[in-house]
């Protein structure tokens, strides 16, 4: 699976957070509520992703991304770097 690496040190997801009135708790529970699973994501991993400081982490799981951008209703690509799709043929 690919991670992606979130843009401004996580800005754009603290900006929206704040635009809707959202805690990390709440949006951790919101991403419970758009996951067709039911599990969403940690508290623990939304500290880290929205967060800044020493304990926030650029990176995350697609998945993870995918989930956070659908619990604020905004494109993932307005909070996450997503890599180019590679057309590229690789002979063996």
């Amino acid at each position: 699976m690919t991670d992606l690496t979130r843009k401004g040190e996580g800005k754009p997801l603290r900006d929206a957070m704040a635009r809707r009135g959202l805690t990390q708790a709440t949006l951790a529970a919101k991403t419970k509520a758009v996951d067709p699973c039911g599990k969403g994501v940690s508290l623990g991993t939304v500290i880290k992703v929205t967060g800044s400081g020493a304990y926030a982490s650029d990176r995350c799981r697609r998945r993870t991304a995918e989930l956070l951008a659908a619990a604020l209703d905004e494109p993932l690509a307005d909070h996450f770097d997503i890599p180019p799709v590679s057309t590229d043929t690789v002979e063996r």
